[in-house]
């Protein structure tokens, strides 16, 4: 199974041999010092050369793939023992050969560093160990592409969650939001009121604006402004004399907020709120400065909801977007107290 794998990733490109050239000639040079026997050496470096070639990618494509990389350590130094037993079982056969054919048992006739053996080792596992160490590094670089390429597909693939996320709660909005709306034009259209018209009217700008800027990651706060503004017009038409609100804006700085952030804190004033002493008093704010972006919301309620749970399915769903867009750099707090509802958002813009 080992040896498949082996010629499964073994590639013979002109790289290999080019490098098994360099060995060659690498051998030749060495164990030519001293001596003119040019045959024997050529013939003891061919020969040599296969030896060396067999452990090598041995080494490299069987023992540190399947062991070393997967850290198993004890079955990479078993092998390896017995790779270095074979092949030096190996080195001393091939010696006795070329010493046999080439030399006709004179061993004075043979190159000096040939005659070494352990010469001849050393110089075949320094080829051995500076080509694994080059296959050890190939494969630490490749893993690393790998764990990186891993990393980029997880964030890409956390990113497009979130984003799905966020249209899932901007698509929670919508009907929110158009079921009061059109429930109000019903009721004026019921009545058989003049002023259906202008509510359609109304109800056509701000869906105008949905359609146009839902889709976009971020919209101009002056453009968020205005659409809040249109909403409480159609919210006024609805409730008449029984309104009292306020809209105030403080914007030291232009900024860029995703569309429809706080206008499910408005539509809950509305749905959630209640008259007090005959009126519904909503109390809009908001603030930018250098660093960061208020809103607070503030609405009468009935005394006999003080313990119930209100703002329910709006409130949940700003607190979701807001963990999602701005993770760590918000804070949302809501507070009841005795006829009055009051949410603040405060988001940092610094970072």
């Amino acid at each position: 199974m080992m040896f498949k794998s082996i010629l499964k990733e073994l590639k013979f490109t002109p790289v290999h041999i080019i490098l098994w050239m360099g060995v060659w000639l690498f051998y030749s040079y060495f164990f030519s010092y001293g001596s003119n026997n040019t045959d024997f050496v050529f013939w003891f470096s061919t020969s040599l050369l296969p030896v060396t070639i067999i452990i090598t990618y041995f080494i490299s494509y069987g023992l540190i793939p399947k062991y070393l990389i997967t850290k198993k350590y004890v079955l990479f130094i078993t092998y390896l023992v017995y790779t270095v037993i074979c092949s030096i079982y190996l080195i001393l056969i091939i010696t006795f050969i070329n010493l046999i054919f080439l030399s006709d048992f004179r061993i004075t006739e043979m190159p000096l560093l040939t005659r070494n053996v352990i010469f001849v080792l050393i110089l075949v596992y320094l080829v051995v160990s500076v080509v694994c160490f080059i296959q050890l590094l190939r494969y630490n670089h490749k893993t690393s592409n790998r764990n990186k390429e891993l990393e980029n597909k997880l964030l890409e693939g956390k990113l497009l969650l979130k984003q799905k996320e966020l249209y899932y709660l901007k698509q929670q909005i919508h009907p929110h939001f158009l079921f009061n709306t059109l429930n109000t034009v019903y009721g004026f259209a019921l009545k058989g009121s003049k002023e259906t018209p202008e509510l359609i009217l109304k109800l056509s700008n701000l869906l105008d604006y949905i359609l146009n800027q839902i889709e976009k990651p971020t919209v101009p706060l002056t453009e968020e402004i205005k659409h809040i503004e249109a909403y409480i017009g159609l919210e006024r038409v609805r409730f008449r004399d029984t309104l009292r609100i306020t809209f105030t804006k403080d914007i030291q700085k232009e900024i860029q907020v995703p569309p429809m952030l706080f206008i499910a804190l408005v539509e809950n004033a509305f749905k959630h709120g209640a008259p007090v002493n005959d009126f519904l008093d909503i109390k809009i704010h908001l603030k930018t400065d250098a660093t960061s972006l208020y809103c607070t919301i503030e609405n009468t309620i009935n005394i006999k909801n003080k313990n119930k749970e209100s703002h329910g399915i709006g409130l949940e769903n700003t607190k979701k977007r807001l963990e999602t867009l701005y993770p760590d750099l918000y804070t949302l707090s809501s507070v009841q107290e005795e006829n009055t509802y009051k949410v603040h958002v405060e988001i940092q813009l610094n970072s």
